[in-house]
């Protein structure tokens, strides 16, 4: 009986000795260390992959414990992939509650230079990131566009191309704040600067930016392809940009017609004089740059040679000769 009883009592102390040290685990910091960790988790990653990483940059102190509770509350499927931000010390008990209720989570996406905001809200939704009509909808709104000091012009143009980390619980409005602050934070105080001497408003850089955006994918043809624009503003010529066509068409077939260019559209800079009334995309750093920097060039034309660059010409006669080297097999019509 005796003997009945001292094991009795051993597997209690024993049990409560278990017992404290998995609390003291769960709910103490794995290390005295302050600081903030990052780590990555893929869409699919095993648990054990999980608790190696959180092992080794010293979020836990023990793996295979945190793997095993992990188990026992059956959230072993319900871990949030995207990237997450620890700020130390934290519990192991902690961690796994922010990594199932995906707090702090960051899914990483970026946006390429040159997409449309329609684009964007389309590669968010493919990402999981934002309901892609949800974000459509909020960039339109009166309320969110005078809190941005946008109203009267649109969002367009001013979400600034970059890579970004949202969590899954980030508002689609949030995500359109966050970009627009990006671009005012990039758009800095020399450049502020530089458009007030050239007399512009910001939104009609934003506007000849988007134009060289997409008119161009090499770099050093920006400056170039600004240049033609600003010769051709100065001297009250059509800007002949079709990536501007293209954006006012409701539909469009991959080929500009004789049809596209008579169309009414605002954006047809083939029948308008000036910009267009409003950007044509996003466009990024470099665009903006060569918008408020043109290269001191004469060039009034330039057109595609089918390889990514440009020929660009000083006369009309320079430039049918370099239209029917390049581009008499694919288009009928002239441009700048």
């Amino acid at each position: 009986m005796k003997f009945i009883l001292v094991t009795g009592a051993f597997l209690g102390l024993s049990s409560v000795l278990v017992g404290a040290f998995l609390l003291a685990f769960l709910w103490l910091p794995a290390a005295a260390q302050r600081g903030t960790v990052e780590i990555r988790i893929e869409r699919g990653e095993p648990l054990s992959a999980v608790g190696e990483q959180l092992k080794q940059k010293a979020v836990i102190s023990n793996q295979r414990l945190f793997i095993l509770w992990s188990r026992m509350l059956a959230v072993e499927k319900k871990i949030h992939w995207g990237r997450y931000r620890f700020e130390l010390p934290l519990s192991p008990g902690a961690v796994l509650d922010q990594m199932v209720l995906g707090t702090g989570a960051f899914r990483r996406i970026t946006v390429a230079e040159g997409l449309t905001v329609k684009e964007i809200a389309g590669l968010l939704e493919s990402a999981g990131i934002a309901r892609g009509d949800r974000f459509l909808n909020e960039a339109r709104r009166p309320e969110l566009l005078s809190l941005l000091g946008l109203e009267g012009n649109g969002i367009e143009g001013h979400l600034f191309p970059d890579t970004y980390f949202f969590t899954p619980h980030t508002t689609e409005r949030e995500i359109l704040i966050a970009m627009t602050d990006q671009f005012r934070h990039n758009f800095t105080r020399a450049m502020q600067e530089e458009l007030r001497q050239l007399g512009w408003s910001l939104h009609q850089l934003i506007t000849l930016a988007s134009l060289i955006e997409k008119e161009t994918g090499d770099e050093a043809e920006r400056v170039l392809v600004s240049a033609v624009f600003h010769n051709r503003l100065k001297r009250k010529i059509p800007l002949q940009s079709d990536p501007s066509v293209v954006y006012g068409l409701k539909r469009f077939s991959g080929q500009l017609t004789r049809q596209d260019l008579q169309s009414p559209s605002p954006y047809n800079t083939y029948r308008i004089q000036g910009l267009p009334p409003g950007p044509i995309c996003n466009p990024g750093l470099a665009s903006l740059v060569a918008a408020l920097y043109p290269a001191e060039v004469p060039y009034l034309y330039f057109v595609s040679k089918n390889d990514g660059s440009h020929l660009f010409s000083v006369t009309l006669a320079e430039h049918n000769r370099a239209v029917e080297k390049y581009q008499s097999k694919k288009r009928n019509h002239s441009r700048p």
